[in-house]
């Protein structure tokens, strides 16, 4: 267990063999942070992935990657972070580590956040949920409140149509009633030619006022059939509409749903994730140099060293070999038996040039 967790710490295994138990133990523990940072990520990134996915399998993976490369960021950002005699060089060779180390913590702590207020935040989506869902059926409502109105009023003009004909037939029957007892009209009692006169005036009324409402009855039945059909399209669409709403359940709505909670709870657990994160790179500031450390810094220096000279002894040797090259061409140069023989060559290569310049002159002249 301990030889894994020195590996996830990112140590020199052979060097921390020679050194004491101590320095093993310190290493083992950077690296169990490690570890456990990336099990947390593991965990974090699968859940975030299940509430997407609605798989198992799926998010198992995702998360597992996304834990394989967390631990692989903190193995690297812990390894890389060399102890030195002054403060201040480990502070600068550990700030940008830190801030890497922020935006991990974000990144695996916002998904068990989720988890943790899942409660909290399902009621906030529930009530988001009826919101828009009241919000849903008003627009919906609008969309078919002009033509639900228009045969509305139509509806009604044909029953007032109707009740204006009743009260007309009513005042026909009322006059030819008291036409009869001699209370208006004539004042004379009994059925005479008036009586009659009035008494056929309301029964054709009456007429009108049946056929009146036989016809309207027709129509008000074809309008209600209308909108009883436009009815059924209102609820069809708010039943299509509906779906949308309740799926509204997805990640990015749970974190706006988790940030209309209370920010000190969520951003305490934030400070949990980023000490979590950042406590292998605090651990290594405070720790002081050890066995470790100083054997790391000797091996580093002994390459250093041996680089240096191999690359001083090219130097050397390249220069070595320029200045005998120059000697060599120099005693080259001052050779009777080299300089006769370029002569010889140089004047049949001029010679072949005349040559060829002759050839070419006579034939342009022809």
């Amino acid at each position: 267990m301990q030889s894994f967790f020195i590996f996830c710490s990112g140590a020199d295994a052979e060097l921390l063999d020679q050194c004491s138990a101590g320095e093993r133990n310190k290493y083992a523990g950077i690296g169990a942070t490690v570890f456990f940072t990336a099990l947390m990520a593991f965990f974090a990134a699968s859940y975030a992935l299940f509430t997407v996915f609605d798989s198992y399998w799926i998010a198992g993976a995702f998360g597992l990657v996304w834990g394989l490369l967390i631990f692989n960021l903190d193995r690297y950002i812990v390894s890389t972070l060399k102890k030195s005699d002054r403060k201040i060089n480990e502070l600068w060779q550990a700030a940008p580590r830190i801030v890497l180390a922020l935006i991990i913590a974000v990144v695996i702590s916002k998904p068990l956040e989720l988890k943790i207020f899942e409660k909290e935040i399902d009621q906030v989506l529930l009530e988001e949920k009826n919101a828009m869902t009241l919000n849903n059926q008003e627009q919906v409502a609008s969309l078919f409140a002009v033509e639900e109105s228009a045969f509305a009023k139509a509806i009604q003009e044909l029953k007032s149509e109707i009740t204006t004909k009743e009260a007309e037939v009513e005042a026909l029957y009322s006059t030819y009633i008291t036409e009869a007892e001699g209370t208006s009209g004539t004042n004379k009692l009994g059925k005479g030619p008036v009586y009659k006169e009035k008494r056929e005036k309301h029964d054709a009324a009456m007429a009108e006022l049946k056929e009146l409402k036989a016809s309207n009855a027709d129509k008000i039945a074809a309008i209600e059939l209308q909108l009883a059909d436009l009815n059924t399209k209102e609820t069809v669409q708010l039943a299509a509409s509906q779906p949308i709403i309740e799926n509204v359940d997805g990640l990015m709505a749970r974190i706006e749903a988790l940030n209309k909670l209370p920010f000190i709870t969520s951003f305490f657990i934030f400070l949990l994730f980023l000490a979590i994160e950042t406590s292998p790179i605090i651990a290594k500031l405070l720790s002081p140099r050890g066995e470790y450390d100083y054997k790391y810094a000797e091996r580093e220096d002994l390459v250093i060293s041996w680089v240096t000279q191999q690359k001083q002894q090219q130097t050397v040797l390249t220069q070595t070999d320029k200045e005998l090259n120059n000697r060599v061409y120099k005693d080259i140069a001052d050779e009777d038996e080299l300089y006769t023989y370029k002569k010889k060559i140089a004047r049949e290569l001029m010679q072949k040039q005349a040559d060829a310049f002759y050839k070419k002159q006579n034939g342009i002249l022809g």
